[in-house]
């Protein structure tokens, strides 16, 4: 997981509908002391006159939709993005506070603090101007031919970690042993958010293309050069981009990890790009000595190496002036700032304005040192009693996927062993991790907002390089503890549940037990059939790539997954895009697995405590079985921009939250019974599908 720096700042604008669902300009907001409190399962986010057995998901969210308008600074707006926002505004009090305060703060609150107060210092930013641009400006220049390429392209990765530079270089777990940390050569180069941008023919696509040209001659523009030359500029960076589009996989193929898997030698390496000296890169990025590594798309390094052979050093230097730019356009004055927002936020994801600077400053401190500031997140919010309720829940749902696998009619005893031995294997890490992240050597200044993302990117990418050749570090986590999400990681064999995450509306230790179940008893569920989707279920217990399954049991798990892949296919994201349901398969079916799992946990509990079970009793006109699916489903509650929604449509592994709902519930029969509904409604499916 590599940072660029000021690109995450950027990213912020698109961070966490029916088109119509924009909201004006929010009013001046505050920092918060503490969390605004949003019940597990809220009755006011229901649509009463919907028929669940119709369109559940209008049942369990219309009232949330019909009230919270997307707002002006987002590209969407989700339960989950709102209660990012909450945290956000959390993070915003305590930062605002330790970048103010001089005396009585430890190092690490001091460097938090600081970043915080530079990155809000608009008058130093506005008054440095471009001015941060000039030595890399000055180093491309300075390029004479391709042949130098090597050691100007190992300066420019470590200072803007960002993949556009032609290819991402960092480390990771060897895919055939998981104990040993290598370095990996990865596929990069692009400015638009997938290789299908450049190569789809629809008008839409072309349309975008377009914009992006014109964004890239303003961009040239700003940094001086004539319109004439700008636009010639911008042509040729497009068709570069376009040729490396067309030598990159796709989405898809990325999903399947032997595609990705191609380990060579250091002449193994060197054969692929014969004009561009490896030893010259890797001298430079202090990694000389590495023997060992995956090139996750030799055909992509082939074409680059293509590019670079007949193309003049003109080229080249055009082509880094421009991604050089636009990573740190968003650390920059405001006109290329706003230039940058214009296209990546505006254009191509419909967002009406700049997210307020306080938002962007707390998302980098994030970004940039996010175990720093995660340290006082928890502190605050995250308590000894609620990481212990959540393990309770983790556990629990862990034995019903013992249950689960063993009651599986279609898998052999012999690969129920293998599967239970993966289960039993898997890590759970809640919170935060058990030992901090050690910042002592990242310097931060307080009037040095550029050179701190640039020291930040630096000490993220030598953080990383450092990592080859080294014993695996399974305590690492990939999230920070304030992140509002979860992932599990079929390398460590571990799940993570981040401490922003287990907080109400989502987790809400006031609430009964059965929204608690759908909702983050769904999402532990949803993590752990991760472990088992169509790409996690080709790691084996130790998170090596190797296939454990009989023949048999493959092929029934894939036709178990076609069905869903069917099912998902069927569904429109926006306009006539329907659902790609190849690349959402390990989405939906976690989420499926998931919702499944989280059931029999609930179940469970319930059991254990026959006091609360009652089943006929009704809170909020709801049993409790109905409080389940509806605690489930309000999770997904959201509004998305059409703009915003063609570009997941490409790049986003899970399918819109409608469907997150309605596409699970019409193949549980726990909920027809649970909401009577009829057999033909739109909520039951005569052919359901289910894989765990």
């Amino acid at each position: 997981m590599s940072l660029a720096g000021a690109a995450a700042l950027a990213s912020a604008q698109t961070s966490p509908a029916p088109a119509s669902a924009s909201a004006p300009a929010a009013k001046a907001e505050r920092p918060a002391s503490e969390f605004p409190y949003t019940p597990g399962l809220d009755p006011s986010a229901m649509d009463r006159s919907a028929d669940p057995c119709v369109d559940f998901y209008q049942f369990a969210c219309g009232g949330w939709m019909k009230n919270n308008p997307i707002p002006a600074d987002q590209a969407r707006w989700s339960v989950y993005g709102k209660l990012a926002q909450d945290n956000q505004r959390f993070l915003w009090g305590i930062l605002e506070d330790l970048s103010k305060r001089q005396d009585g703060r430890s190092a690490t609150q001091q460097k938090i603090g600081d970043y915080f107060g530079a990155c809000m210092d608009e008058r130093t930013i506005e008054a440095r101007g471009a001015g941060p641009l000039k030595p890399y400006f000055d180093e491309i220049a300075s390029l004479k031919s391709n042949k130098d390429l090597p050691r100007l392209l190992a300066h420019l990765h470590l200072a803007l970690a960002d993949q556009g530079l032609f290819f991402g270089f960092g480390s990771s777990q060897d895919f055939g042993d998981s104990t040993r940390v290598i370095a990996f050569a990865t596929a990069g180069g692009l400015g638009l958010p997938d290789r299908d941008s450049y190569l789809k023919e629809d008008a839409k696509s072309k349309d975008i293309r377009a914009k992006y040209v014109a964004h890239i001659a303003n961009t040239f523009k700003l940094l001086g050069d004539s319109p004439e030359q700008a636009q010639r500029q911008a042509e040729r960076v497009m068709a570069m981009e376009t040729g490396l589009a067309k030598a990159s996989l796709s989405r898809v193929d990325k999903r399947d990890p032997y595609k990705l898997f191609h380990k060579v030698d250091a002449k193994g390496l060197q054969a692929l790009t014969p004009g561009f000296s490896w030893p010259a890169y890797l001298g430079e990025i202090g990694q000389g000595k590495q023997t060992s590594f995956n090139v996750t798309e030799p055909a992509f390094f082939k074409a680059l190496a293509k590019m670079w052979k007949t193309s003049d050093i003109d080229a080249t230097r055009t082509y880094l002036r421009w991604h050089v730019a636009r990573n740190m356009s968003p650390a920059l004055a405001s006109n290329f700032d706003q230039e940058h927002f214009d296209f990546f936020s505006k254009t191509l994801r419909g967002v009406q304005q700049q997210q307020p600077r306080w938002k962007r400053c707390v998302t980098l401190v994030d970004r940039q040192l996010g175990e720093a500031l995660g340290q006082e997140f928890v502190s605050r919010a995250f308590s000894p009693a609620l990481k212990e309720k959540s393990l309770h829940m983790t556990r629990q749902v862990e034995e019903a996927m013992q249950k689960d696998i063993e009651s599986l009619d279609w898998m052999s005893p012999e690969t129920k062993k293998r599967a239970q031995e993966k289960l039993a294997a898997i890590v759970n890490k809640i919170g935060y991790p058990d030992k901090w992240r050690d910042y002592s050597s990242y310097v931060v200044k307080p009037n040095d907002f550029a050179g701190n993302v640039e020291r930040g990117n630096a000490f993220e990418t030598r953080r990383d390089l450092a990592k080859i050749g080294k014993p695996l570090d399974r305590g690492e986590w990939g999230m920070t503890p304030p992140t509002v999400n979860a992932y599990f990681n079929p390398q460590m064999n571990d799940i993570n549940f981040p401490a922003g995450v287990l907080q109400p509306p989502l987790f809400d230790p006031k609430m009964d037990d059965a929204p608690n179940y759908g909702n983050t008893g769904g999402t532990i569920g949803h993590e752990l059939t991760h472990a088992f989707d169509d790409e996690g279920r080709q790691f084996d217990a130790k998170g090596n790539l190797k296939d454990w399954w009989t023949k048999k049991d493959a092929k029934e798990y894939e036709e178990r997954a076609a069905c869903i892949v069917d099912q998902y296919a069927q569904y429109t994201v926006v306009d006539d895009i329907k659902i790609n349901s190849k690349l959402t398969l390990g989405e939906d079916i976690a989420d499926l697995g998931g919702l499944i799992l989280g059931w029999m946990a609930w179940k469970e509990e319930m059991a254990s405590m026959p006091q609360q079970a009652q089943p006929q009793q009704l809170r909020d006109g709801l049993t409790p079985e109905q409080r389940f699916f509806v605690g489930n489903a309000q999770w997904a509650c959201e509004n998305d921009r059409p703009e915003n929604l063609r570009v997941k449509a490409m790049t986003d592994p899970h399918s819109p939250g409608r469907y997150r709902v309605n596409g699970l519930v019409v193949n549980m029969p726990q909920f027809q019974q649970a909401f009577q509904c009829k057999a033909g409604q739109p909520m039951v499916k005569e052919k359901r599908c289910r894989v765990w």
